[in-house]
C-alpha cells in the first residue's frame, strides 16, 4: 500500500522539497554511463549492433528491421474500426491545430532607406520521430510526433519505435503512424533507435533532428548525441501538477491524479490545493481505489517516488510553485481558471477548468502532448511545427544604405581588433 499522505507545502523539510522538483532529473544522470558504449558501437559498427541488440536471431538482416508495406496493410486489417475512427478524428484536430502555427515563408522590413531585412521559414530535410514502446504502445505519439513535422514541409520523416516479440509492432502505432504521413518507419527502440537516427546506419538514413518523448534511457541518448542532431527537448517521465481550490470536485482530483501515475514508475503526479479537507479526501480516495485499480504495481511505484498532495496557504503561493515545478502538464481546477493564465510562467500544456482533463490533450484537443518534462518547460516548449523550420535570415542594401552604416561597422570592428571586417566596407567606397 503507498504511502500518499498529505503534506503542507510551507512545511516541507529541504529534502523532500528538492526530491518533488527534481522528479526524475536525477535519475537521467545515472544511466549516461550505460548509454554511452550503445551510441558508441551504433557509431562505429551500424545495424551490426541494432542486430546483436535483437539477439542475433537466426537469418536476421538489417532489412528486417525496416516495417514493410504489407504490414502496414496486415495492421489496417487487425485494427477495430473505432479504433482507427478514433486516431482519424483526432489525426484531423491535431493537423488543424498544427495547420495554425504556419508561419509566412518569407518576410521583410525596410530599416532605413536602402536596407531590407527579412527572414525565411524552410523546412528541415529529414527527421527522426520517437515513437514510445516498452510498458505500454502509444499511437497517439505517432499522430503527435509526425503530423507537425508533415505540415512544416519535411521532406523525409523517419519513425522508429521498438518492437515486441518476433520484432512485430502494435497494429495501432503502425495505423497511426501511416496516417500521419511517415515514409520509413523502422523496429528500433531505446539509446539503439536515436543512435541509429543520429548517426546512421547500413539501414537508417541519419536525420538531422530527433523528436519525441521516452524512458531515461531514451532521454539520455538524446542529450548524448545532441550536437550531431538537433533534439527537440530532453523529455522523460511523464508529470502533471494539479492546481485546485475548494470549488473542485475531489473525485475529478483523484481520476486526474492517478492519469499522471499509470504511465510510468518513474511518473510523478502533484496536487497542490487551498484546502485541506479536500486533500485528504482526495488521499483516502486513491488509497481504497488503488487495490482494484489495472497497473497497480506501476502506480504503486510512481506514487512512491515523488508525486504528492500538498496544501498550499493560499492561492498566489500554489501558483508560485506551480511556475517553479514547470509542470509538464499543468491543471488548474480552480473557481476562474481564466483568470489565473496570465500569471502562468512555465508549463508545457495548461488545462483550464473541469471539463479540461489532461487526456483530452494528449489524444484529442489537438494540442501536442510531447511536452518538456523535469522542470525544462522553463526553457522549452512542447513540440510544434516550429521544430521543424529553420528560419534563415537575409538582407539586402543599396549603396547608400551601407554608406549610411559604413561608419558605424568599421568603428565597431576596429573596437573589436578585426580590420579586415573593417576593410570589407571600407573596400566598397575607396575610388568613388
Amino acid at each position: 500500500m503507498t504511502d500518499l499522505r498529505v503534506e503542507y507545502l510551507d512545511q516541507l523539510t529541504p529534502a523532500r522539497r528538492q526530491e518533488i522538483l527534481s522528479r526524475s532529473q536525477e535519475d537521467i544522470s545515472q544511466v549516461l554511463d550505460t548509454v554511452r558504449p550503445i551510441l558508441e558501437a551504433l557509431r562505429r559498427v551500424g545495424d551490426e549492433e541494432n542486430l546483436r541488440q535483437h539477439g542475433l536471431q537466426p537469418g536476421l538482416t538489417p532489412a528486417d528491421l525496416e516495417v514493410k508495406a504489407e504490414e502496414i496493410e496486415a495492421a489496417y486489417r487487425t485494427v477495430d474500426p473505432k479504433v482507427l475512427e478514433a486516431l482519424k478524428a483526432a489525426a484531423a484536430n491535431i493537423e488543424q491545430f498544427h495547420q495554425a502555427q504556419r508561419e509566412r515563408d518569407m518576410w521583410a522590413v525596410e530599416l532605413r532607406p536602402g536596407l531590407l531585412a527579412g527572414r525565411l521559414c524552410r523546412p528541415l530535410e529529414r527527421v527522426g520521430c520517437y515513437i514510445p514502446g516498452g510498458l505500454a504502445s502509444y499511437p497517439s505519439s505517432a499522430l503527435m510526433n509526425i503530423i507537425p513535422a508533415k505540415v512544416a514541409g519535411v521532406d523525409e520523416i523517419i519513425a522508429c519505435t521498438p518492437p515486441g516479440e518476433g520484432l512485430a509492432l502494435n497494429p495501432a502505432t503502425l495505423v497511426a503512424a501511416h496516417l500521419a504521413g511517415v515514409q520509413r518507419f523502422f523496429k528500433l527502440g531505446g539509446p539503439w533507435a536515436i543512435g541509429s537516427l543520429a548517426y546512421g546506419t547500413q539501414m537508417v538514413p541519419r536525420v538531422d533532428k530527433i523528436v519525441g518523448p521516452g524512458n531515461k534511457y531514451v532521454t539520455a541518448a538524446k542529450l548524448l548525441v545532441f550536437g550531431q542532431v538537433d533534439i527537440d527537448s530532453p523529455a522523460g517521465p511523464s508529470e502533471a501538477l494539479i492546481l485546485a481550490d475548494d470549488s473542485a470536485e475531489v473525485r475529478l482530483l483523484a481520476a486526474d491524479f492517478l492519469t499522471q501515475v499509470e504511465h510510468d514508475p518513474d511518473a510523478a503526479a502533484v496536487l497542490v490545493t487551498t484546502d485541506a479537507a479536500q486533500a485528504q479526501k482526495v488521499v483516502d480516495l486513491i488509497k481504497a481505489e488503488l487495490p482494484n485499480l489495472p497497473r497497480r504495481e506501476i502506480i504503486e511505484a510512481a506514487l512512491a517516488g515523488s508525486s504528492a498532495v500538498l496544501i498550499a496557504p493560499d492561492l498566489a503561493t500554489a501558483l508560485d510553485f506551480a511556475n517553479l515545478y514547470a509542470a509538464e502538464h499543468l491543471q488548474v481546477m480552480t473557481r476562474d481558471p481564466l483568470s489565473l493564465l496570465p500569471r502562468i510562467r512555465h508549463a508545457g500544456s495548461i488545462f483550464l477548468g473541469p471539463y479540461a482533463p489532461v487526456p483530452v490533450g494528449d489524444y484529442a484537443s489537438g494540442t501536442n502532448h510531447v511536452l518538456p518534462t523535469g522542470g525544462c518547460a522553463r526553457m522549452f516548449s512542447g513540440l510544434s511545427v516550429d521544430d521543424f523550420i529553420k528560419k534563415p535570415t537575409f538582407q539586402h542594401l543599396s549603396r547608400e544604405a551601407l554608406a549610411s552604416l559604413k561608419d558605424t561597422v568599421i568603428t565597431l570592428a576596429e573596437a573589436e581588433g578585426l580590420p579586415l571586417h573593417a576593410r570589407a566596407v571600407a573596400e566598397r567606397f575607396r575610388y568613388t
